[in-house]
């Protein structure tokens, strides 16, 4: 088994990945369309451009990670040699320097790419490090939710202090509050990184057959389509984040505009935040005593009813908003750990039929599923919120305050209906995972 100060040393990779992850999805295009000047359907039609690049870069990462080499292992290098660069770009991408309108466009899709870029060659191998810290199914589901119980409490300190630390630095300049927060979160995420570097170490090895040496790292990827039980968690991962990139964006308009309480923007969506540390705790107990394939069903339900209850709520019940708004994300937190600690399992399962267990490349394609994801997410709001009329800065319509709600509250209970029906059919449960392991030893 391993030890608690490694599960919380893995975990801290995902602080690190999720300052910036946060940030991208909670305040990106409330930037670009409020402080950067871009309107909101460019913003949008940029999301999900730079996410085009994706196609390319995150399988060819799987396929490095997975024929890396060194005395650190295979994944922990990324951490150590990418982190620095990651911190520069995440601020470089909240800068704005004074340029035309078409200048200010061209730099946003630059920086926003070369921070993604750079978050897909150190996110993956810190993914796929995860699936080698242990073979055991049940101590896969508890990394997992120590990850992502870390990873929220570094949600929960972008969303608690971004816009207060604009507010500070900035003293009126939003611009210039912008750029200098990154640059503290930025500083906090190396040194997360570094720590995890430091205390895990990779123990379970890929199987180095002559298969393994000699195949190419698109024959892995082509070797993927042949494994169900991964496409269902490619389709369920692609839903659910849509619906977190749609939700999160949204999020700053919902609470200025449609509660009329911009001064709660940080409190609402910190305390989405805690609700998800919650859920992420309680899956670390959960999973020990139920099934993670029947858990994963039951906070997928709560997601699609949480969600669609809110539809209903109108503006002045602000606490009954704030309360099931929390628990839609505490539903969903329990789902996403869960939903991480099956890539593994999906790794062996098509180690049975391949020889090959290529946990890189499943790490990157899943990742892929994700970034496609959050691209379509923040492309569409921006799409949604340009159809329904909304202007930056100003008192909005009705029909404006109407797409508002719908996107948060509706179109996640959909999005919720889609990673329920691509799971319909998921059969990798503890008692076949435990035969599959036996199996590939």
């Amino acid at each position: 088994m391993l030890t608690v100060r490694e599960k919380v040393a893995y975990g801290l990779g995902d602080t690190a990945s999720n300052i910036v992850f946060q940030v991208v999805v909670n305040f990106m295009v409330f930037f670009y369309t409020d402080v950067f000047g871009i309107s909101a359907a460019a913003a949008g039609t940029l999301m999900l451009a730079v996410r085009m690049l994706d196609a390319v870069t995150d399988p060819v990462m799987g396929g490095l990670a997975d024929r890396t080499r060194s005395r650190f292992g295979r994944y922990r290098p990324y951490l150590l040699y990418c982190s620095i660069p990651y911190a520069i770009l995440a601020v470089l991408a909240f800068s704005t320097p004074d340029l035309s309108e078409n200048t200010k466009l061209v730099y946003a899709y630059v920086t926003y790419a070369a921070l993604m870029t750079v978050y897909t060659v150190i996110n993956i191998p810190y993914a796929a490090l995860g699936g080698v810290l242990s073979d055991d199914p049940k101590e896969r589901a508890s990394i997992q939710s120590y990850r992502f119980a870390l990873a929220m409490t570094g949600g929960a300190i972008v969303t608690a202090l971004t816009l207060p630390m604009v507010e500070y630095f900035g003293n009126g300049d939003e611009a210039y509050g912008f750029t200098m927060a990154l640059g503290v979160l930025s500083a906090f995420a190396v040194v997360c990184f570094l720590v995890c570097f430091a205390f895990t170490k990779e123990r379970t090895e890929q199987n180095t057959s002559r298969s393994q040496v000699t195949a190419s790292m698109w024959q892995d990827l082509a070797s993927l389509r042949h494994n169900e039980q991964f496409l269902m968690l490619l389709g369920a991962a692609f839903f659910l984040l849509v619906l977190v990139s749609m939700r999160g964006a949204v999020a700053p308009y919902y609470v200025t505009y449609f509660l009329g309480r911009e001064d709660l923007v940080s409190t609402f969506i910190t305390s989405g935040m805690l609700a998800s540390l919650a859920g992420a705790l309680a899956t670390m107990w959960l999973s020990q005593r139920v099934c993670k394939v029947k858990l994963f069903h039951w906070g997928t339900l709560g997601i699609i009813v949480f969600h669609a209850l809110m539809y209903f709520v109108p503006a002045d019940q602000l606490l009954l908003c704030f309360a099931l708004m929390m628990i839609a994300q505490f539903s969903q937190m329990i789902v996403v750990p869960l939903m991480f600690s099956m890539v593994p399992d999906t790794a062996d399962y098509g180690a049975l039929n391949t020889g090959r267990r290529i946990m890189g490349m499943s790490y990157s394609a899943h990742l892929l599923a994700i970034k496609f994801g959050l691209a379509i997410g923040g492309a569409t709001v921006g799409w949604l919120l340009s159809y329904f009329g909304y202007v930056a800065n100003a008192e909005q319509t009705p029909y404006a305050l109407h797409g508002i709600v719908l996107i948060f509250t509706l179109v996640s209970a959909v999005c919720g209906i889609g990673v329920y029906f691509s799971m319909r059919s998921y059969r990798l449960t503890q008692q076949n995972m435990l035969q599959l392991v036996e199996a590939n030893r």
